[in-house]
């Protein structure tokens, strides 16, 4: 389908102006009956691709998603946008709620579900019987056994795929070095000619990093960043203890609204937080990497790292929740050098010792779904009958890889050159011979020349134009 018609069908169902780089040539992809992976940025509509193919096609379409919270956001906001055919089949469902779904999955144009669910001997026969359009693996990257977010039930998918019959399938994902999009394509079995790849750069974020000398000084100064930088925003933390104690001490020493969110919250709870952040009754939230995927904010200002992740590609994936909306945004991150420290025993809790490989491998049967990730991968390996040594080869190889991550990451800390270049150049990109105003923290700026510093109520109001009536009311029933 031409690049017009599509354009024509864009601003028909979705009142779009025009589409973002890397839209169209998946669409047409699809449409063409060629199985895609699609590496498109954080916050460039990689949803939208599916949903116009739906639009155009009118056959159902299988989204697996890693996340509970992930599914809910998007199912609403289909639902927002006038598709009512749509569910995700999960656990929030009551037992009524999701027989009925199951005797009526044929209705729905969309279907959301984990990997976990797909593989329920009760629900895949359903899906088998299904006129499948289209088969979505969401945060594809999940795949890879050396991706950031590696997730065991993942690596089924291409078993899966295989069962259902071999399905038109799109991979889509937001970061992926040469490894990761390697797997993907082996797991999926997909065609390397049909990648679609965008560059991993955002030039509206501007990038900053601050060394200090101790975690006092880095609380220090994270309160002074807060009150001046102009939210709404996010802080990453690698520690729940550390995001709670932060997020208490902000609401102690300042003004703003902020919450805390990790995994250990009750899914209502999580899901309260995450709506009141969308709605802007909070400012801040202090976040470990449980708090990311699928939050369509668009109008969040910063991204600030009290604690630096294990890899680069975490990284960009969080500091590209910022700017959604094409405003110029700020990423910070702030480090000591004892933060090694942090990252080293995280990563070691994620890879089982000698003694863990060898009492698994011999008594696999105590394995179960409430077993961490660690040792169900374990579990995984042992159904690709690889031997105890073989085993213990692989998570040796694995651990390395992690360091590797750790060491990426201490690169772009430190290095005196442009930090764009060092995400670019970890990607495989070339680097960029004309950069954004805002480049980063090479070319020191001011957060007033960036337009965000921190605006007090009266400052905003007496600067804010007079809404006209038709704003209020579109404002009120949001027909914009």
């Amino acid at each position: 389908m031409e690049e017009a018609k599509l354009l024509e069908i864009l601003q028909t169902e979705y009142q779009y102006p025009s589409f973002r780089p890397g839209q169209v040539e998946t669409l047409q992809k699809l449409l063409n009956n060629e199985a895609t992976l699609a590496v498109l940025p954080t916050g460039t509509g990689k949803s939208l691709c599916y949903q116009l193919y739906q639009r155009i096609q009118r056959k159902t379409v299988l989204i697996i998603s890693p996340l509970i919270s992930l599914m809910q956001d998007q199912v609403e906001q289909l639902k927002y946008l006038g598709d009512k055919k749509v569910v995700a089949l999960n656990s929030q469902l009551s037992y009524a709620e999701r027989q009925y779904v199951m005797q009526h999955l044929s209705m729905y144009d969309f279907i959301y579900m984990s990997p976990e669910m797909l593989q329920n001997q009760d629900i895949f026969p359903l899906i088998r019987k299904l006129n499948l359009g289209l088969l979505v693996i969401d945060e594809a990257h999940c795949i890879s056994q050396w991706g950031p977010d590696f997730r065991p039930d993942y690596l089924e998918l291409g078993r899966l795929k295989k069962q259902l019959g071999n399905p038109l399938t799109l991979a889509l994902t937001a970061t992926a070095t040469t490894k990761v999009t390697q797997d993907i394509l082996e797991n999926l079995e997909l065609n390397p000619a049909n990648i679609v790849r965008c560059s991993v750069d955002r030039p509206n974020i501007y990038l900053d990093v601050k060394e200090v000398t101790d975690d006092q000084a880095k609380q220090d100064l994270l309160v002074e960043m807060v009150q001046n930088l102009q939210g709404p925003g996010l802080i990453y933390f690698s520690s729940k203890r550390k995001a709670e104690e932060i997020s208490a001490l902000l609401n102690a020493q300042t003004n703003l609204r902020v919450a805390t969110y990790h995994a250990d919250l009750g899914l209502e709870q999580r899901y309260m937080i995450q709506h009141q952040f969308l709605d802007d009754e909070l400012d801040i939230i202090c976040a470990t990497s449980a708090f990311g995927m699928g939050v369509n904010k668009k109008n969040i200002r910063y991204v600030l790292h009290y604690h630096y992740p294990s890899d680069l590609e975490s990284y960009v994936q969080e500091i590209g929740r910022a700017g959604r909306d094409g405003q110029q945004s700020y990423a910070g991150l702030i480090y000591a050098k004892q933060d090694y420290n942090l990252q080293v025993n995280l990563l070691e809790k994620t890879i089982p010792d000698q003694n863990e490989i060898r009492y698994y491998s011999q008594n696999p049967e105590l394995i179960t779904a409430d077993s961490p990730e660690r040792i169900q991968l374990i579990q995984h390996l042992l159904a690709k009958k690889q031997t105890e040594e073989q085993i213990l080869q692989y998570f040796k190889q694995r651990r390395n890889e992690k360091y590797q991550g750790i060491a990426g990451m201490i690169t772009y800390l430190t290095s005196d050159g442009c930090k764009r270049d060092e995400i670019l150049s970890y990607f495989g990109e070339e680097k960029q011979t004309q950069k954004p105003r805002y480049c980063c923290c090479e070319t020191s700026v001011s957060y007033e020349q960036l337009g965000l510093m921190h605006q007090s109520d009266a400052q905003k109001l007496s600067v804010q134009p007079i809404a006209t009536y038709q704003d209020v009311l579109a404002k009120l029933f949001k027909t914009k």
